[in-house]
């Protein structure tokens, strides 16, 4: 399977920049659904009520599925990728 991967900057409340990856299977398009993704991410972070448009989440490439991915793309449709700042 390939996914598309959805770079992401967040502003988190504290001022730090909160920067993971939405993967969602590639034919996935609506940036809507990926941005709600995101934001139902940043509630579970506790970071609710931060904007996620297009400004912080945005296309970067496609590439073939990671086995960790696989059981939250089927139950979830999407896996984050926490890369800074987001713990």
């Amino acid at each position: 399977m390939e996914v598309a991967v959805w770079d992401t900057f967040v502003t988190r409340k504290n001022g730090n920049i909160m920067h993971f990856d939405i993967i969602v299977p590639s034919p996935t398009k609506d940036s809507e659904i990926i941005y709600q993704y995101g934001l139902n991410y940043l509630k579970e972070k506790g970071e609710e009520n931060r904007p996620l448009t297009s400004k912080e989440c945005t296309f970067c490439h496609n590439e073939k599925v990671k086995p960790a991915w696989e059981q939250n793309l089927k139950t979830k449709g999407y896996y984050i990728v926490e890369l800074e700042n987001c713990k």
